[in-house]
């Protein structure tokens, strides 16, 4: 087990103190225009292309989904929503997973604001860019928001992060655990992951 600090700045990373590329009605124009199969996301001022799931980023979702399904009064993890984010307001993620009571997002539109949201879930694509923001730039964006824990599955390193305790536009506490491990996910969540299913789908 690994406890980390709040996440180091890195050499090249956006400059959020610079001025946003566009306005952020701009950005939900332009990504209700783009294909299906462009996922855009707006992510300290900068516009963002995503990723979409391989099979085995799917298998993934869909393997966390099922820890919650058939559970009496329990959460749903949505797949894929859109969420407003940072401490503005102004950012906007598809997150790969979001986990909220059922029948929260009912008339929503493509973007929820982040109350009653538990927990948000990125699982790392593959692509150096996607893979950077949701290492190093969503964190901040969902504890920002109050998102009380955020659980990262980086098929890189074989690896489950969970982040906790948002306090000042960071999460303050960190722990990462390799696949195989049994990881605790604190309240609101209340689980431990049972992560030896993880290794079925390493690249």
């Amino acid at each position: 087990m690994t406890r980390l600090g709040a996440a180091a700045v890195v050499p090249g990373a956006p400059d959020r103190r610079r001025r946003p590329q566009m306005p952020v009605e701009d950005f939900e124009e332009l990504a209700r225009r783009a294909p299906e199969t462009v996922w855009l996301e707006f992510i300290g001022g900068r516009l963002a292309v995503k990723r979409g799931p391989d099979g085995n980023r799917s298998e993934i979702i869909s393997w966390l989904q099922g820890l919650w399904a058939g559970r009496a009064r329990s959460p749903w993890l949505y797949v894929y929503r859109g969420l407003r984010t940072e401490s503005d307001g102004m950012g906007r993620v598809s997150a790969d997973g979001v986990l909220a009571l059922a029948g929260h997002f009912v008339g929503h539109g493509d973007w929820s604001d982040p109350g009653g949201v538990l927990m948000a879930v990125e699982v790392t694509a593959g692509d150096p860019d996607t893979d950077w923001f949701t290492r190093m730039e969503k964190p901040d964006g969902y504890a920002a928001s109050g998102i009380p824990v955020y659980l990262l599955i980086d098929r890189d390193d074989c690896s489950v992060t969970v982040f906790t305790h948002p306090e000042d536009g960071r999460y303050r506490r960190q722990v990462k655990e390799p696949f195989g491990a049994a990881v605790k996910i604190p309240d609101p969540v209340g689980l431990t992951l049972e992560t030896e299913a993880l290794k079925e789908f390493v690249d």
